[in-house]
């Protein structure tokens, strides 16, 4: 499965930061993001600093590296935008 372009690899997980208009836009956004990520039984490891959020996607369970589930994920956060 192909990686989607508005994220990149580092350290063995798929990483993209985002950034809204204030802290509510991105609180906002990590809500709709939680929904999904628990539908989808795969959580993100997440950071926030007022309008920005960093995601990074890995799969544990595979002893931390990218598989198929982090990219489904990252394509579902990206319609999010």
């Amino acid at each position: 499965m192909k990686l989607p372009m508005s994220w990149k690899e580092e350290d063995h997980a798929l990483v993209r930061e985002f950034e809204f208009k204030d802290f509510n836009e991105a609180f906002a956004f990590m809500c709709r993001v939680a929904m999904l990520a628990e539908k989808m039984d795969h959580h993100p490891e997440w950071s926030n600093v007022y309008n920005r959020v960093k995601i990074r996607l890995t799969t544990h369970e595979r002893g931390n590296t990218i598989s198929d589930r982090d990219r489904e994920l990252a394509r579902a956060i990206d319609k999010l935008i």
